[in-house]
């Protein structure tokens, strides 16, 4: 680890036991909206290579109805 880190990591453990915790809360956070924005991402690539898949004739459609009926069909 760098010795920023370190210091940073002394620094907090030295605090009330109050304020670590909302410390923890507050970089946990930080990590959720850093996931957030990874799975949107991934998610926008996603849908761009459907589209592109269905543009191309690579990935076919069905009508709905057919869909629902062989699902009801395999699992009647």
């Amino acid at each position: 680890m760098s010795p920023n880190f370190n210091f940073i990591k002394e620094q907090a453990i030295a605090l009330p036991v109050e304020e670590r915790a909302d410390l923890a809360h507050e970089l946990l956070i930080s990590l959720d909206e850093q996931m957030d924005t990874d799975i949107e991402k991934a998610w926008d690539e996603e849908i761009r290579e459907r589209v592109e898949e269905i543009k191309t004739g690579k990935a076919k459609g069905r009508i709905a109805e057919d869909v629902i009926a062989d699902i009801r069909a395999k699992y009647s």
